[in-house]
């Protein structure tokens, strides 16, 4: 690998290459240079609740202190089972302060994965908040002896707010302000506690980031110190690069949840490290969104389900979006016909690019010089590596234009899942990680993915991706949101499925009238062989749609078919 050479080097900006040394840091020591740099700049503003950066610092501090106070520390697992709240900033870079490793749970998870993510990962203790019923469902886990301690963050210390709901009483549970307390009392204060706050080294495991739940149970991808600080730094050079990087002048609206790892690193972590202000939501709902465009926020990171939302939104193109400097979109391919109609409104290209949890997330970017190139995922971004390889020999790199499957090297790549040795055998060639996504690389440089691998149709012979189907379903004008799965076919093995839903008032599409729309854009191996028009399409956790819940169904259905 010669990133020097790399074929994608024409495209980045002057003064730039993608032969750069990424270093990396502890990620924790962003509060630290973020409060001496800005300490009077607003960090995260949540409901009534305004932070600055030293307050962030101090409160961090604390947290960390207590942690210590706990006899938490290196190697030790802290689970964070936490909706979008400043508690989740403090506890999650307290305890990398502390030494320890936080593992992400999520307040969608079944109880099942819960159990499954805390018996895997090893962790003990559980930070959460009385938002809903979060925190009675977690004191089960107390009272079940599953877990050591939970310490429950007191929501109404942010204003009131409706989703506030009961604080559980256990001699093993603590209020934050409770546990913050006890780390300043007893043997060590929290100043003596900052004297014994441990070194923390750049292959320290820093997370345990839970992905992969498509098959099975989900599996927790370390990412370390490292890998993590690497993806940051990558993602800055670019925006450095381009002149887009505005250090301590941007309000960041933050809706993405934080347990996962777009909105972790890609938002949060550059926006404490750049001194940016979170303006953050626990939930995203589009009014909202809009309104707090036209209040002042300058970038908005969302996913194609929260741009699909507004495009929906009456009267979305006459809003005001002129305070906006950036926006973009992430997590999952934004059908292009969206993306066109939100430029019309916003004046601005959602180019996005690509990541994954493995790669914290850094991968590629579409260079804001090149809105042309929509439709793909862009280049690697500095100090990564792409290639593409054979689907039957992941040693085999194809030459550019040939489709396979997408490798990447990086510091920022993870070395591997916890206690997946087989799996970790299967994932990795040459060194490099396989994506499971396939693509392929144009003469300039630029990926294009074409699907995942496990939803990848065999036609009559023919690979068919559900995902270029779905990209021509968008442009129908009466489409809102559509999802394409592989199911079983007489004749040709396996053809496409097409779930829809409609925009609101849309005239019922029948099968016939959507394949004579595709006719055109679509080949005959294509083309769906059903449709069925739904009111909602499922999503995951994170609010991604989502297809398992569809070919379960589809499974369920053909065996409810055969036992008749």
């Amino acid at each position: 690998m010669d990133l020097a050479a790399a074929p994608w080097r024409a495209v980045y900006p002057p003064g730039l290459s993608p032969a750069v040394e990424l270093k990396g840091f502890p990620v924790h020591a962003i509060v630290d240079e973020a409060a001496a740099t800005w300490p009077d700049k607003e960090a995260v503003v949540f409901r009534d609740r305004r932070m600055s950066f030293s307050n962030l610092k101090t409160e961090v501090d604390r947290t960390a202190a207590a942690f210590i106070s706990s006899g938490i520390g290196r190697g030790d697992r802290v689970a964070l089972l936490l909706p979008n709240t400043i508690y989740h900033l403090l506890a999650f870079f307290g305890a990398l302060k502390a030494g320890a490793t936080v593992v992400h749970l999520s307040p969608l998870d079944a109880p099942r994965t819960i159990l499954h993510k805390l018996s895997d990962s090893g962790a003990r203790v559980v930070v959460t908040t009385n938002m809903g019923e979060l925190a009675t469902g977690a004191a089960k886990l107390v009272a079940a002896g599953l877990i050591d301690r939970l310490i429950v963050g007191e929501d109404e210390a942010f204003g009131p707010s409706p989703l506030t709901g009961p604080m559980p009483e256990a001699s093993n549970i603590s209020t934050f302000r409770q546990f913050l307390e006890s780390g300043s009392q007893g043997s060590e204060s929290v100043s003596e506690a900052l004297d014994s706050f441990p070194e923390v080294g750049l292959d320290d495991l820093a997370l345990l980031q839970y992905t992969g739940g498509t098959t099975g149970m989900p599996k927790g991808a370390m990412l370390t110190h490292r890998n993590i600080s690497t993806s940051i730094q990558s993602y800055d050079l670019w925006s450095d690069g381009f002149g887009s990087m505005r250090r301590g002048r941007e309000r960041v609206l933050l809706f993405l949840p934080l347990f996962h790892i777009y909105g972790l690193s890609t938002v949060m972590l550059r926006c404490v490290l750049n001194g940016h202000t979170i303006l953050l939501h626990t939930r995203f709902d589009p009014h909202t969104a809009l309104a707090e465009i036209e209040a002042g926020a300058t970038i908005f990171p969302g996913v194609p389900t929260m741009w699909i939302a507004i495009a929906a939104t009456p009267g979305f193109e006459k809003r005001d979006y002129s305070s906006l400097h950036n926006c973009g979109s992430g997590g999952a391919p934004l059908p292009v016909e969206i993306a066109r109609r939100l430029k019309a409104a916003t004046g601005h290209d959602l180019l996005g690019g690509w990541g994954m949890t493995e790669t914290s997330p850094a991968g590629t970017n579409i260079p804001p010089t090149r809105p042309d190139k929509v439709g793909t995922i862009g280049v690697p971004l500095p100090g990564i590596w792409m290639d593409v390889v054979a689907l039957d020999d992941p040693a085999r790199v194809l030459p550019q234009g040939e489709t396979g499957e997408l490798r990447i090297f990086g510091p920022n790549v993870t070395s591997g899942y916890l206690n997946r040795d087989e799996e970790n055998r299967a994932s990795f060639s040459n060194g490099g990680f396989l994506t499971g996504d396939i693509g392929f690389m144009d003469e300039e440089g630029f990926f294009t993915i074409v699907d995942r691998k496990k939803d990848m149709i065999i036609s009559g012979g023919f690979n068919v991706y559900p995902q270029l189907i779905e990209q021509m379903i968008y442009e129908h004008p009466d489409v809102e949101e559509v999802l394409v799965i592989g199911i079983p076919d007489a004749y040709r093995g396996e053809a496409a499925k097409a779930f829809v839903k409609l925009r609101a008032g849309a005239a019922q599409l029948t099968l016939d009238r959507l394949r004579a729309f595709l006719k055109d854009r679509l080949g005959r191996h294509e083309m769906p062989a059903a449709l069925e028009i739904r009111d909602a399409l499922p999503r995951t956790p994170v609010g991604k749609l989502s297809k398992l819940e569809l070919k379960q169904e589809e499974e369920a259905r053909r065996t409810t078919a055969r036992a008749s």
